[in-house]
């Protein structure tokens, strides 16, 4: 990584920890560094503030509060917040949900690895 260059810090939330592990196996390589992973969407509203990520990949469906409600108030009190949704529901409206909550787009599981790396390239851009 060149000098001027910092490794850009992605945070995870996603309530399967193979999820956890499959996003690690292809960020990591690719020069990303995993600064936390969260298993519900009350843990990332409450974790984002201390770790201001340079990009956070959220799952929809979670227990306690899902993906939707966690973007809406995390991107309230940090409207630069760059928040991607990953599900494995490509559901229309969930997708017209979250863009409104402030996702800057949407993944779906199970995901390429190059597929991954181009979208959280993109997202970074944003």
């Amino acid at each position: 990584m060149a000098e001027n260059q910092t490794q850009k810090r992605i945070m995870l939330v996603d309530d399967s920890p193979f999820i956890h592990k499959a996003l690690s196996k292809a960020l990591v390589p690719a020069g990303y560094e995993i600064c936390g992973t969260f298993r519900n969407g009350l843990q990332a509203v409450e974790a984002y503030g201390n770790l201001l990520p340079d990009l956070l990949i959220m799952d929809i469906t979670m227990p306690v509060m899902d993906g939707v409600q966690a973007a809406r108030e995390i991107t309230a009190r940090y409207p630069g917040a760059k928040i991607a949704m990953l599900s494995a529901m490509g559901d229309e409206d969930i997708l017209t949900e979250a863009k409104e909550a402030g996702a800057l787009g949407f993944m779906t599981k199970p995901f390429a690895n190059e597929e991954l790396l181009a979208a959280v390239s993109d997202y970074l851009t944003k």
